[in-house]
């Protein structure tokens, strides 16, 4: 089984839930207790990633005008900073946990999970091997 499964068309199906999430999930899980930015700080990120999806040339997207490649660009440096912002702000606890996971799942999915834009998943090994 090949795991780069996460094809444009999953990605962009997985946008809008995640986006949402990103705003929801702090209210259910009482993130930003200790520091409310911890709260803000995934609120903003979810409502600029459920923008950022309207705006991406893909399945999705409304008003198509941002290059797949852009946001999935954007997806890592988002994980990156996800996994940085808790030593940053100094987060504790769940507050840094949720940031920490966050950004562990958006890197997996970007860098390990991602097929190769345009690419079936079975053929995304063969694609990386191939010289052209």
């Amino acid at each position: 089984m090949n795991i780069r499964f996460v094809t444009k068309t999953v990605h962009a199906v997985l946008d809008y839930p995640v986006a949402l999430s990103l705003v929801a999930t702090p209210f259910l899980l009482g993130i930003g207790r200790d520091n409310p930015l911890a709260l803000w700080v995934s609120v903003v990120t979810g409502i600029a990633a459920f923008v950022l999806t309207l705006f991406t040339d893909h399945k999705t997207g409304i008003i198509r005008v941002l290059p797949y490649w852009l946001h999935v660009g954007v997806d890592r440096l988002v994980g990156i900073l996800f996994i940085a912002v808790p030593f940053a702000l100094g987060f504790q606890g769940l507050d840094a946990w949720y940031y920490w996971l966050n950004g562990i799942a958006v890197l997996l999915v970007t860098f390990v999970f991602n097929a190769p834009d345009g690419q079936r998943p079975r053929d995304a090994v063969g694609a990386r091997l191939r010289i052209s």
